[in-house]
């Protein structure tokens, strides 16, 4: 048994959906799991393995995503660890892997710690979610890529079964 921590950058909430998730098979899995927000992390010495989620906002992870992983790299770097995106890029088949999201391969090459256990998630679309100016600047993105525009939408692009493997690959990770 490990104990795990699983950390989340979490604007509106869904990449910390996706970590209570994984919480979930993990534990099912006999292993202990403490999930924390980044503003909010425990020291990493006391857990096994540690894996971050981030979520896209206006095109980026959130700068504090990266100051925590500069002030905790060698800790990162020291035992089993991984890191996972969440986006609505990810919603489309030539962009859900780490070697195709653009904003996976941003995020290796700004990042200072180069996990070897990466996955992309498809994010949550939930306009009445959004204040405003968002809901407007997504709505205008999705039109450029495709994607629903109603402002009525509210859609997980999750696959949910990607997420049940990464929690194997958690388990596994050494």
């Amino acid at each position: 048994m490990s104990h795990i921590l699983l950390i989340h950058s979490s604007v509106h909430g869904y990449t910390q959906k996706i970590c209570e998730y994984l919480k979930g098979k993990l534990e099912a899995q006999q292993q202990q799991v403490t999930i924390a927000p980044l503003s909010e992390v425990p020291a990493l010495a006391k857990f096994d393995k540690v894996f971050i989620g981030a979520s896209i906002r206006h095109g980026k992870h959130r700068p504090a995503l990266y100051q925590f992983i500069e002030d905790h790299r060698k800790e990162l770097e020291s035992i089993p660890s991984g890191f996972f995106s969440v986006s609505l890029v990810a919603r489309k088949p030539l962009k859900n892997t780490p070697q195709t999201n653009m904003y996976m391969q941003q995020f290796l090459s700004q990042s200072v710690w180069q996990p070897k256990l990466l996955q992309v998630f498809g994010g949550n679309l939930d306009y009445q979610g959004y204040g405003a100016m968002d809901r407007n600047i997504i709505r205008f993105i999705m039109w450029i890529t495709k994607g629903p525009t109603d402002p009525n939408t509210k859609v997980e692009f999750t696959d949910w079964a990607k997420v049940d493997e990464f929690a194997q690959q958690m388990i596994e990770a050494s």
